[in-house]
């Protein structure tokens, strides 16, 4: 079981469990539900430089 932090709301992941991922430049990144993945997926840029943000606006 592997875990990671949701870089757009900073929830902590169960890697193994969740089916929210995305490869952006060769890294796998993980969330905690499909806004989160949504966002990431618009503005991926913006939440690698600023970091989490805390829950999406959906």
């Amino acid at each position: 079981m592997g875990r990671a932090v949701d870089p757009v709301c900073g929830m902590d992941v169960d890697t193994s469990r969740t089916p929210y991922k995305t490869l952006y430049k060769g890294v796998v990144y993980y969330f905690c539900s499909h806004h989160c993945k949504k966002a990431f997926e618009e503005n991926p840029e913006y939440y690698l430089r600023y970091g989490p943000r805390g829950m999406p606006k959906q």
